[in-house]
């Protein structure tokens, strides 16, 4: 596309000159993209690598604490007991209970109140009933194994007795 002295018209000289613009432009998109979905990819494998060793040791400061109170438990079981030491060994396996239970409530775990509230089977597990003038009909009367949740969530149903009302002899 040259003229008669050989030169290449200006209009062809832009076009040229655009595309080659518009190469370089695409090129260095293109470039950007892969760098992008390089790194997002290194991202992914680094969120996938961390969510999974959170799963695997994320309870370990749990156990850390609970292995001070298995401590406490087993140097009880290794004192011996005698009739003078006896109120002292109570006193040292309520503390060390005690300490349990603070350590379960830094975890936000909680017991839920059951004795003498009205049985709900959200919360409570029925094992039975026992005719009682002790509690309302349909309270609970006894509680076998407490119920407990985790934060808001319930973790443990409680296995309760039902009271019901004493038939008339």
């Amino acid at each position: 596309m040259s003229d008669e002295n050989g030169q290449v018209p200006e209009s062809s000289q832009t076009t040229t000159s655009f595309e080659e613009d518009f190469k370089a432009q695409a090129e260095k998109y293109k470039n950007d993209f892969l760098y992008l979905k390089a790194e997002f990819e290194n991202y992914r494998r680094h969120a996938v690598k961390e969510r999974s060793e959170l799963m695997k040791y994320g309870s370990e400061r749990v156990f850390i604490e609970l292995l001070t109170v298995l401590d406490n438990f087993e140097r009880a079981l290794q004192s011996k007991v005698t009739a003078e030491s006896l109120q002292n060994y109570v006193k040292g396996v309520e503390m060390t209970a005690g300490e349990f239970k603070s350590l379960l409530q830094r975890f936000g775990v909680t017991e839920v109140p059951a004795l003498g509230l009205p049985f709900d089977p959200s919360v409570h597990e029925a094992l039975g009933a026992e005719e009682t003038s002790d509690f309302s009909e349909g309270h609970v009367s006894k509680v076998f194994r407490k119920p407990y949740k985790l934060l808001d969530k319930f973790i443990r149903p409680g296995q309760v007795v039902v009271a019901k009302t004493p038939t008339a002899k």
